[in-house]
């Protein structure tokens, strides 16, 4: 559980922040699903396996990590992980980071039509990825970065899809 949860996080960070910074995606409600996770090589559990095991966290443990989440604009349900998007967010051509206190940083590195590259920096992690845009309601990305999440410096990789739900965010925050 040591590296899965960690894992998460940096799943739910890297992959969602990506939404944000297409002219060519509608609004509303997203829900991302990360698959191929892979730490130094070995595969681990698909997402929904690890959204088991959120469940399976005590109570108070687990409300603290969603309520952290849901801060950041994030709601765990469905098969993955949901965030919102205004109109004004799809409209940017910047990457805005997910949580100014975060210390991470994204920087789109090349675009070429529906296919973005980027690089990311935190403070535990960092790497490279792109994200093909399928439609306005759906888009893929492949990440791979190092990271230390329990205090040895590991590679991972990870692919995440995402696609629209609708324009109802419903109780989901749109980030700020």
């Amino acid at each position: 559980m040591k590296i899965r949860l960690p894992l998460i996080a940096l799943a739910l960070g890297l992959g969602s922040p990506l939404l944000a910074n297409a002219q060519m995606l509608q609004p509303g409600l997203w829900e991302l699903t990360t698959s191929n996770m892979q730490v130094d090589g070995k595969p681990l559990p698909d997402m929904e396996f690890m959204l088991g095991q959120l469940k399976n966290l005590p109570p108070e443990q687990r409300a603290m990590l969603e309520g952290t989440l849901a801060k950041q604009g994030i709601a765990v349900a469905g098969k993955g992980v949901r965030s919102c998007l205004t109109p004004e967010q799809v409209q940017t051509n910047d990457i805005p980071l997910q949580d100014p206190q975060s210390g991470c940083t994204q920087k789109i590195t090349e675009r070429q039509g529906n296919v973005w590259k980027f690089q990311f920096s935190c403070p535990r992690a960092q790497g490279t990825g792109q994200a093909t845009f399928l439609s306005d309601r759906e888009f893929v990305t492949q990440v791979n970065g190092t990271f230390n999440a329990s205090g040895v410096q590991q590679q991972g990789s990870m692919n995440t899809r995402a696609v629209w739900l609708g324009n109802d965010c419903g109780n989901v925050r749109p980030r700020s």
